[in-house]
């Protein structure tokens, strides 16, 4: 067989790795035992092509890296492509994302590769190609979508799996294998620079909406990678690679249940490392995160990846390995299959190591298996399998379109927050002049994540625009109000001391009806933005002098609509002190500035939920609202009030909506049994609109101390005026399960509050339920999610509901 014949063998015999009548695993086995050590190793590497270009200098580009060191590692001169794929190959890094190509630019530049891949490999074994898509397919042209932290304020499981959906049949058009998305870290610190990259500071939010983005990717046949496996949002001092000062139960209770949720709901085949190390352990190291918890406890069987050098890490940061070789072998070890995004620890150097008995063969083989296994499940070694096949949608594929941008519209629509529509929203109709000001009205870029194409690749490709239409706000509000004046200054940077821009800014205000200012982030990476990987916050105020301008144009006498445009929750006690309206757009997307014109001017009604709270002061760094009774205002205590400015949960309206009615079905249930809570939700105002039904428990008497609220179950409910709706929770006793004092989860006989209303501190709901008989231990089986039904309540019957107690 030649290392190109991807047909049966000239005597007409088809390998059985070549078989696709044989179970995957058979195929699997039989290549194994023909295959020597040499090139089992090399499948367990990758090659990033595009990183050999980032040491040529481009005129009057940024420097920016996209992943960390990225430019120590060019530079300190990785293998040719030649001699990386001389054994074979593993993976092949961001071929479509690391320069502006086209569609079929970057399809073309995966058949060379492919096809020197398989020409070198005796078998004809083709790499998987992965990409980033945190906010969709991070290529040039392709739809930028909200960021993650917007996807949390939506709620809305099914709308994250049609966008992830949509997303993966993209980048499975050309010839893309493996997502390297969604994170599922929680958030533990808004200072830290990934927050927007989060979907949010509570689990089983997180878990839903992740499980969903998964199941959305997996369905167009792309790999989903949970990342970042485990612990790096909590680092001390919100210091991007920061250590983890964590222990095992607030791990457990708090990160991991995300990536068991997303492993067990979702379907992901593959999981990356976190680069942080938790109580001294660093996560690509550690055998209990990687190989107990992982692979024994939770039963998944797909690959575990590197994150970009984090096996070299091991030696040059974390300092538990002597050297790069050493480190590749503790990582191996641990449990991490595929080195990425080059081949440095996981190189021939294990051959060594096996022929001289330092490392078990066995290991090779475990991880080997893994990935063979996936790419035999991705066709890729099937006998009609070709690099050209594998891009032939590519010719048609259009990553920007119609539909794309629709769904990208309604994700930015229904992730906008309004706070506070105050004195002035919505818009009223015959407005003569209006001020648009602040950083982020006129500039499309602070729309976007740091993993968006224009934020993360094209900063060094000056004069190709964004690749994509991105209409500003500035732009959006002159389609959406055609008959006002629009005035426009910029007052200031998002970053800087500059104010020199303040009295433009406030002269166009204090001449306008209204200002609309427009404050908060511009995403970038390493320190080249306010939001983003390594760009992490000292503390909550805005950036810059953002605060000062909002200051200077309150002082107008203008009324003044104050729109948040940023990546993480930013202290807005002050602004909200002069504002006349406070509305929060996390980071909404290319489609960002059309939806909140809409908001603003109530075309749109808005229905985003906070999935983080928003801080009051700057200072304190405000923890999340997952607290034990001594994280909450201690009054006598602590002269510190870490009572947020809004809670977890809330959104306002242009209608009102009323929770009641509260039943639960049973007083007492067995710590196996369940119990149904339902309350009724009516729309008083007058306007259709969508309320956001959110079920709390609180465990009131523990072996360890359990947060005071904390979300079980929520409903997305749309409602006519005057409609009313039932919305019925199943809580399973699982649902009240936590890690006990031996590390064991638990659930634990003992009275549970249950509340319900509209956020964390909106619960008008409350009553109790008993869980009765012996403590249970429980496992990966446990139920994981809350099943919720909304059925219609008849006109007939509200007047007889309308009298019930709401407790």
């Amino acid at each position: 067989m030649t290392a190109l014949d991807r047909t049966p063998a000239v005597d007409g015999v088809l390998h059985p790795w070549q078989d696709p009548a044989l179970p995957v695993s058979d195929r699997v086995d039989a290549l194994l035992a023909e295959m020597t050590l040499e090139e089992k190793v090399g499948q367990l590497g990758s090659r990033w092509i595009g990183n050999d270009m980032q040491h040529e200098p481009i005129e009057d580009a940024e420097t920016v890296n996209v992943a960390p060191m990225q430019d120590v590692f060019a530079a300190s001169g990785t293998v040719p492509f030649d001699e990386a794929i001389r054994h074979g190959l593993g993976h092949l890094t961001r071929v479509h994302g690391s320069a502006p190509v086209t569609p079929q630019e970057g399809a073309a530049e995966v058949v060379r590769l492919q096809r020197e891949v398989v020409g070198r490999s005796r078998f004809g074994i083709p790499a998987i190609v992965h990409e980033e898509c945190l906010t969709g397919f991070t290529t040039y042209g392709a739809t930028v979508y909200p960021a993650a932290i917007a996807w949390g304020a939506t709620f809305d499981p099914e709308l994250v799996e049609r966008m992830s959906a949509a997303i993966g049949r993209d980048m499975a058009a050309v010839g893309v294998h493996q997502g390297l998305s969604p994170v599922l870290d929680v958030v533990r610190d808004y200072r830290w620079g990934r927050v927007e990259e989060t979907m949010g500071e509570d689990p089983y939010l997180v878990s839903m909406l992740g499980a969903a983005y998964v199941r959305g990717l997996e369905s167009a046949g792309i790999i989903a990678t949970l990342k970042h496996f485990a612990g790096y949002s909590a680092s001390r001092a919100a210091r991007n690679h920061g250590p983890v000062p964590m222990g095992r139960r607030e791990l457990m209770d708090m990160i991991l249940p995300t990536f068991e949720t997303a492993i067990a709901l979702g379907g992901a085949r593959s999981v990356m490392n976190s680069y942080s190390d938790v109580d001294g352990v660093p996560a690509g190291a550690d055998p209990w995160l990687l190989t107990e918890v992982l692979r024994e406890e939770w039963g998944f069987t797909g690959t575990v990846v590197s994150d970009y050098w984090a096996v070299p890490f091991l030696a040059t940061m974390h300092h538990v390995a002597a050297d790069t070789l050493e480190a590749g072998a503790q990582a191996l070890a641990a449990g991490i299959d595929v080195e990425l995004p080059d081949t440095l620890g996981f190189g021939q150097h294990l051959v060594e190591r096996v022929r001289g008995g330092e490392l078990p063969e066995s290991l090779i083989d475990r991880a080997v298996r893994r990935l063979l296994t996936q790419k035999v499940q991705l066709g890729l070694l099937d006998p009609d399998w070709t690099p050209e096949k594998s891009v032939s949608a590519a010719a048609a594929v259009d990553l920007d379109s119609p539909g794309n941008r629709a769904l990208a519209r309604e994700l930015a629509e229904r992730s906008i927050v309004l706070l506070d529509a105050g004195t002035a929203l919505p818009l009223r109709p015959g407005l003569r002049r209006v001020a648009v000001v602040g950083p982020c009205a006129d500039d499309p870029r602070t729309f976007m994540g740091c993993y968006a194409f224009p934020n993360h690749v094209l900063p060094r490709h000056p004069g190709l625009g964004l690749g994509v239409e991105a209409p500003s706000l500035l732009d959006a509000l002159r389609a959406e109000l055609p008959d006002t004046e629009l005035v426009h200054e910029r007052g200031c940077d998002v970053q800087g001391e500059d104010r020199s821009g303040f009295a433009a800014a406030a002269a166009a205000a204090r001449e306008a009806d209204l200002c609309v200012v427009a404050v908060g982030d511009l995403a970038g990476l390493f320190g080249h933005g306010t939001s983003g990987e390594g760009c992490d916050a000292d503390d909550l105020r805005l950036p810059g002098v953002q605060e000062d301008l909002l200051a200077e144009l309150a002082a107008t006498g203008t009324p003044v609509v104050v729109v948040v445009v940023s990546g993480r929750p930013y202290a807005l006690g002050a602004a909200h002190a002069g504002a006349a309206a406070l509305v929060q757009a996390f980071m909404p997307g290319e489609e960002g500035g059309a939806a909140i014109a809409g908001v603003l001017s109530g075309r749109v009604q808005p229905s985003g939920r906070l999935p983080v709270q928003i801080p009051r002061g700057h200072g304190g760094q405000p923890g999340t609202y997952l607290q034990p009774p001594l994280g909450t205002n201690s009054q006598g205590i602590s002269n510190l009030d870490p009572t947020p400015l809004f809670p977890f949960g809330y959104g306002a309206s242009y209608t009102t909506f009323e929770v009641g009615d509260l039943r639960v079905d049973a007083a007492e249930v067995p710590t196996d049994g369940e119990f149904a809570v339902s309350v009724r939700v009516r729309n008083t105002g007058g306007r259709a609109g969508e309320e956001v039904v959110q079920l709390y428990l609180h465990d009131v008497l523990a072996q360890v101390t359990r947060p005071v609220r904390q979300l079980a179950g929520f409903a997305r409910v749309r409602l006519e005026p005057g409609a009313s709706a039932r919305v019925t929770f199943l809580v399973h006793a699982d649902r009240t399960a936590f890690t006990g004092r031996d590390l064991r989860r638990i659930v634990e006989p003992g009275e549970i509050e249950v509340f319900v209303g509209t956020s964390a501190a909106d619960l008008p709901c409350w009553g109790t339920v008993r869980l009765t008989g012996p403590v249970r231990v429980v496992g990966h089986d446990r139920r994981l999610v809350t099943p919720v039904t909304v059925s219609e309540v008849p006109e007939a019957s509200e007047q007889e509901g309308s009298d019930a107690g709401q407790s």
